[in-house]
């Protein structure tokens, strides 16, 4: 399981000289950001290590998704940023134990108008630091990370949770997040060879189709469907990475009646699900991690699904209500640690909820790093030969 380069020896520094690694995008290729069997892996190794607690994110509960800076609707300064579609700032830190024993720091701008100029929504940057010295170790371009540890968070999910043997895939939402859930499915259930894809514009399926030509040729048969229901109907794994306004009264529906016996559904983005249907029984309901839900909870309150959108902020408020019996939600990581298992049977429906956590990038980034070092990627970058206060 374990593809992590493995850590140097801690050493006590012989001298005050320090420098850190500048790693580009290109760099970031060159080090094998993009190797997703790798990804998947790494973000399985990171659960286990979230399972029995050798971790820390930022808040009071060590558990935040992150700490944002939004913009009002309307403002008397002339040059702030006003409010809409995806304006934030945010920075995500958190500590990783285990092989990884590093800390870090994700910190990305967002505007859906970039995309007008040919710029991706958001702009990430990752600071990678030594977690006994606090030094930088490297500031590398974050989006190809974070892009991929997303995806191969959902390649981790359907590696334990989706039906063996299974052959059909679906992408709901055709963009980056869908592609690299695809490519993640893909590495975690080798299987796989037939996808069907459901987005909006002709435009974004002919990139998507494009990109599984060149990217994924396990999967001989593709289909371009016209409705969500046909891409859900008689699929086994499952991938909806859409987008939409806050409110649930926004979000697409999956309806469960369109759900076969078996199937497996990663959930990255924001859906809405019937409240019956998840109290029922009838599905089982896993999350990437409880405590981050909690703390967004303790964040937005009970109702954290109207402003977050992720489908776990609804399994909690289910369960606080006492419509969810205690126990029915379960964490991906105790089903990696063998404490719970995951899909009861072959004809078990599973959603699983994807919030994503700073600690996915310090993994990746770690693991990254690392390999640049071994391989002379990057560049080089004088701190100080002696700081001038110390």
């Amino acid at each position: 399981m374990t593809t992590t380069v493995p850590a140097p020896a801690v050493t006590a520094p012989s001298s005050p000289h320090l420098d850190t690694l500048y790693l580009s995008e290109p760099d970031m290729v060159a080090a094998g950001v993009k190797d997703m069997p790798a990804c998947v892996d790494t973000m399985e190794e990171m659960f286990s290590l979230l399972g029995v607690g050798d971790y820390r994110m930022g808040g009071a509960n060590n558990n935040s998704h992150g700490s944002m800076v939004l913009f009002p609707d309307e403002s008397p300064h002339n040059r702030m940023p006003k409010n809409g579609p995806d304006r934030r700032f945010m920075a995500m830190p958190a500590y990783l134990g285990g092989e990884f024993h590093t800390a870090g720091v994700k910190w990305y701008g967002s505007n859906i108008e970039n995309r007008a100029s040919g710029l991706p929504r958001s702009i990430h940057t990752f600071i990678l630091n030594d977690a006994d010295s606090g030094a930088p170790l490297a500031i590398m371009n974050g989006n190809l990370l974070s892009s991929y540890r997303t995806g191969a968070v959902s390649g981790v999910g359907a590696r334990h949770l989706a039906k063996p043997g299974a052959t059909t895939a679906a992408v709901v939402g055709p963009g980056v997040m869908g592609k690299t859930a695809l490519e993640a499915f893909a590495a975690g259930v080798p299987t796989l060879n037939t996808v069907k894809v459901k987005g909006r514009s002709p435009a974004g399926i002919d990139s998507f189709l494009a990109w599984i030509d060149e990217t994924l040729p396990q999967f001989t048969t593709v289909e371009v469907v016209d409705t969500a229901e046909e891409a859900v109907r008689d699929t086994e794994v499952i991938a909806y990475t859409t987008t939409a306004p806050i409110g649930s009264g926004n979000y697409p529906v999956l309806d469960p009646s369109w759900l076969s016996p078996g199937a497996f559904v990663s959930i990255p983005s924001c859906v809405n699900i019937s409240d019956w249907w998840l109290a029922s029984g009838a599905g089982r309901l896993v999350l990437d991690n409880r405590s981050l839900y909690e703390c967004w909870h303790e964040e937005f309150g009970d109702d954290a699904f109207e402003t977050v959108g992720i489908i776990g902020n609804k399994f909690l408020a289910l369960e606080k209500n006492g419509e969810i019996s205690e126990g029915t939600v379960v964490d991906i990581a105790d089903v990696i640690n063998g404490a719970t298992v995951g899909r009861r049977s072959d004809d078990d429906i599973v959603v699983y909820s994807v919030g994503g956590m700073p600690v996915e990038d310090v993994a990746w980034a770690t693991t990254l790093y690392r390999r640049a070092l071994e391989n002379g990627i990057g560049t080089s970058l004088p701190v100080w030969d002696s700081p001038e206060l110390a």
